[in-house]
């Protein structure tokens, strides 16, 4: 890409970083891009409620295209003495999310010196990490008639700027298991006055372990993510506490399987123990499943630029909200990578990797320029 607009972008990055927003909060992020993008280039921003897009329009009569990235940060409090570091108490981008906005900015620059053929619509989403924000976008998606949509992460383990992929299922579906169980608390000297749900919520957090398969063609976990029990007085028996359960599976079919089985299981367990039972379901995400056409032309745009190209051997674990966006429309998520060493995604080691925008970039460009010479065929559109 143009080396001016990769300092643009390089600088854009930090400023993002700077102002980390954690999810359906991301007011000030959203300022800044929306004020680059109109600064800097003739696209049309268009503002919704806590998210936006901006359009370049192509030739009339030729088909839509969309490229997405994420906007929101994660309740990790900054431990690198960066100059740019997260100005937020306890929030910082320690996924890439503000990467992942600036290389769509620097697709925005590129496009602008060079109008396309194809209408390319740029969506900048809020709330990936709770898996809510691909779902208040994707209406975008008909509105627009897009014909085709594409994301990237980057992803650490692999070459600085090698483009990663998988066929078909790329990243499971997922959800959050919020269970509380509530009885009467009394002094721990008599603990038979009361109803402690401890022997319930211990067994329900033993139970869970047995359903765990980590095969990649038959996955389905079932993680402890929190247990709350008692506030640590060594004179009360608690009478209420709560577990926090991460369920994934390759299958959203089994994925809500388990969680019916988890409930059956914790109504009896907590019927068992004389204490009630309630639930929430939290942070739901849908498999992210390729279409093969898509994915071919991100394979394509690879290859025109020469960049290392690396089949990924099993599907990445993590889940992904863009899935939401393939259940309406074709597409692809792909993955830039970081680095074999790089900093894991989620630590407070972790900080985007600048090397890899003119790469995202790059790529981005090259897929909207593959679809404007090869437009949709239907026919081809299947998950493989």
């Amino acid at each position: 890409m143009n080396e001016a607009h990769l300092s643009e972008i390089v600088a854009l990055r930090h400023e993002l970083h700077a102002c980390a927003e954690l999810s359906m909060h991301e007011t000030q992020t959203m300022r800044v891009l929306t004020d680059f993008l109109r600064t800097h280039t003739a696209l049309n921003v268009v503002q919704r409620e806590g998210w936006f897009y901006a359009v370049k329009p192509g030739v009339p009569g030729k088909k839509t295209i969309a490229l997405r990235a994420d906007m929101d940060a994660l309740p990790i409090a900054e431990s690198l003495s960066l100059p740019y570091a997260s100005r937020q108490d306890g929030v910082s981008h320690k996924c890439g999310h503000d990467g992942h906005c600036a290389a769509l900015c620097g697709a925005a620059l590129e496009l602008d010196d060079t109008p396309p053929q194809a209408t390319v619509c740029l969506l900048f989403q809020p709330a990936e990490e709770t898996g809510r924000g691909a779902s208040i976008c994707r209406t975008l998606l008909q509105e627009r008639g897009i014909s085709e949509i594409y994301a990237f992460h980057n992803l650490g383990g692999f070459p600085q700027g090698s483009v990663v992929y998988r066929r078909g299922l790329t990243q499971p579906a997922s959800e959050g298991l919020r269970i509380r169980m509530t009885g009467k608390t009394a002094h721990a000297a008599a603990p038979e006055s009361g109803r402690s749900p401890v022997a319930a919520l211990a067994a329900l957090a033993l139970a869970a372990q047995a359903y765990t398969q980590t095969r990649d063609d038959d996955l389905l976990l079932c993680t402890v993510a929190g247990l709350t029990l008692g506030s640590g007085d060594f004179g009360i028996s608690p009478g209420e506490g709560e577990i926090c359960l991460t369920l994934r599976s390759n299958s959203e079919v089994r994925l809500k399987q388990l969680e019916r089985d988890l409930l059956s299981r914790a109504e009896a367990l907590a019927g068992e123990s004389g204490v009630g039972m309630e639930y929430a379901v939290c942070d739901a995400f849908p498999q992210t499943r390729n279409h093969s056409a898509c994915l071919d032309r991100v394979l394509r745009a690879a290859d025109s630029l020469a960049l290392q190209t690396i089949e990924m051997p099993s599907m990445w674990r993590a889940s992904e909200d863009f899935g939401h966006y393939l259940h309406v429309c074709p597409g692809a998520m792909f993955y830039i990578g970081t680095g074999e060493a790089y900093a894991p995604l989620h630590t407070a080691a972790y900080d985007f990797n600048d090397a890899i925008l003119g790469n995202a970039v790059d790529l981005f460009t090259a897929v909207i320029r593959d679809f404007e010479k090869e437009p949709p065929n239907a026919a081809s559109f299947v998950f493989g």
